[in-house]
């Protein structure tokens, strides 16, 4: 018999990219910076479940491409799919892609939208701080100032949706963290252990890669 498992694992092993000191995604300035410190300095194979995962949120997108570029759709016209975005800071850049830009008709302003999946809507109330970041990025880098973030929830595909106003100084926040995570690689000095310092997050440090590492740096 075929083992599909073993075929699905083996194709996302393939996909997976390597991180180099200088290049930086979006997704990853929202995180604990000594987490992404660590991924660039002591990188570790990615486990079976985050590359499923990581694939699913891929599916969960492609399903919104669909519906946007809909018949059925007259009040949302999709603009762009995976729209590359890139910023040159002084000795390193930032790259990532938007998911979609889209002009809504009805208001008659382009929008930048994120997708992501969840579990369960129940516990989305509002957006995660890692995704408001993202987003933050891509309206700066891009210069259209109106953002949405989507989540969908997996296993019925049920929606909530939070608009994201654009704030300079949220950007320049970003872009700040960027900076510092950038010196610290330069300087082989790990930052601050952000989720362990900070009581609404430190529940990360339990699904973290390198929770050994840190422990034995403090």
């Amino acid at each position: 018999m075929i083992d599909f498992n073993e075929l699905i694992d083996g194709h996302l092993e393939r996909e997976k990219s390597e991180k180099k000191v200088g290049r930086y995604w979006p997704s990853e300035i929202g995180g604990c910076l000594r987490e992404t410190w660590f991924k660039y300095k002591k990188p570790k194979k990615t486990p079976v479940e985050s590359l499923r995962h990581f694939e699913v949120g891929k599916m969960v997108h492609d399903f919104i491409v669909e519906v946007l570029e809909s018949k059925d759709n007259s009040d949302v016209e999709l603009l762009k799919s995976e729209l590359p975005c890139r910023l040159d800071r002084e000795d390193y850049v930032i790259s990532g892609r938007v998911d979609d830009v889209v002009l809504v008709k009805s208001e008659g302003k382009t929008c930048l939208v994120e997708v992501k999946s969840t579990k369960n809507l129940d516990y989305c109330n509002e957006p995660k701080k890692d995704h408001e970041m993202q987003l933050m990025f891509y309206m700066h880098a891009t210069g259209i100032r109106n953002g949405a973030l989507l989540y969908l929830q997996k296993y019925d595909l049920e929606a909530k949706t939070f608009e994201v106003e654009y704030s300079e100084e949220k950007a320049r926040e970003v872009l700040e963290r960027f900076d510092r995570l950038h010196e610290s690689l330069l300087d082989d000095e790990a930052p601050e252990p952000e989720a362990k310092n900070n009581k609404k997050i430190e529940w990360k440090c339990k699904y973290c890669d390198y929770e050994e590492e840190c422990e034995g740096m403090d």
